[in-house]
């Protein structure tokens, strides 16, 4: 470690001083700098470069978890811990996570529906329980509302609608529509979300009724009732949104289609699935239940 160091600062301090400082001899300093690159120096550079392409692609929200999945699917072989010290070593660090506050409009007259998931989020196909939420994203020009419906299956979110007015009519309903259309659910679908009024209100209730779907809705200030959704939320600001600034609304949402569609839906890593991507995850069952 003493040679490393003074390999990576001869070019400020001499030698000679920093072999004093440090109680080596120069001639071991020297013996070392001209022995042979080991085989496992040599390994770890190429790891270390791998490692940086793989937090680079992932907009540098990858820990050493997620890097050490991409790392085997690659064709390296390496432990997590040897991949953490090797990240930790170079400076190589996930986005740091900030608070996140959830938010939700309950203060309403609308009949709720009963809570039909219990916090129980396992399914066994495909468009048999969506969960859906409404977040807030700030931009210079106001608040911009994003609505999304996840299946709980793959985690893949399947509809979603930004909006810069909070009415049924710009959120849960386009989301709605969006969803039901690429993946036209089979009657019997479970909607779960929280007793918010974009939720709870008539006009909403009674699209559910017209594609057959089933109403579910969280408990009263029960934030783990909708687990999933908020969970997405969490994950989507503490990696993405707080570490941006956004001018306008529109780009706002040319951000947020990235994350989602380009990167969340096709390429990030999801533990819940077995580190594979939504996407991924929704092509490996199609191919064994056909």
């Amino acid at each position: 470690m003493k040679y490393e160091f003074i390999q990576a600062h001869r070019s400020v301090f001499a030698v000679k001083k920093m072999c004093q400082v440090l109680k080596v001899s120069r001639s071991g300093y020297y013996d070392w700098y001209d022995r042979p690159e080991s085989q496992r120096s040599k390994e770890n550079k190429a790891l270390v470069k791998e490692i940086r392409d793989i937090h680079k692609n992932s907009h540098q929200t990858y820990g050493s978890p997620r890097i050490t999945e991409e790392l085997k699917e690659n064709g390296y072989s390496c432990s997590r811990q040897r991949v953490a010290r090797l990240m930790h070593k170079n400076g190589i660090l996930a986005k740091m996570k900030k608070k996140f506050k959830i938010t939700t409009n309950s203060d309403h007259s609308y009949s709720i529906a009963p809570n039909l998931l219990k916090q129980d989020f396992w399914t066994n196909a495909a468009n048999r329980i969506w969960v859906s939420d409404i977040t807030y994203i700030w931009t210079w020009q106001g608040w911009l509302y994003l609505t999304v419906i996840l299946d709980l299956f793959n985690r893949k979110v399947v509809g979603w609608s930004m909006s810069d007015r909070l009415t049924v009519n710009t959120t849960t309903i386009p989301a709605f529509i969006q969803a039901v259309k690429q993946y036209q659910p089979l009657p019997g679908l479970i909607f779960h979300s929280d007793r918010g009024v974009q939720y709870a209100c008539g006009d909403f209730c009674e699209l559910l009724k017209s594609f057959e779907a089933i109403q579910s809705m969280s408990g009263k200030g029960n934030c783990y009732d909708n687990a999933v959704a908020e969970s997405f939320f969490h994950t989507l600001k503490t990696e993405w949104v707080y570490h941006e600034t956004y001018r306008t609304r529109a780009e706002a949402k040319t951000s947020l289609f990235q994350y989602i569609e380009t990167f969340y839906n096709r390429v990030r890593k999801h533990s819940h699935l077995g580190y594979k991507s939504p996407n991924e995850y929704e092509q490996s069952t199609n191919k064994i239940t056909t």
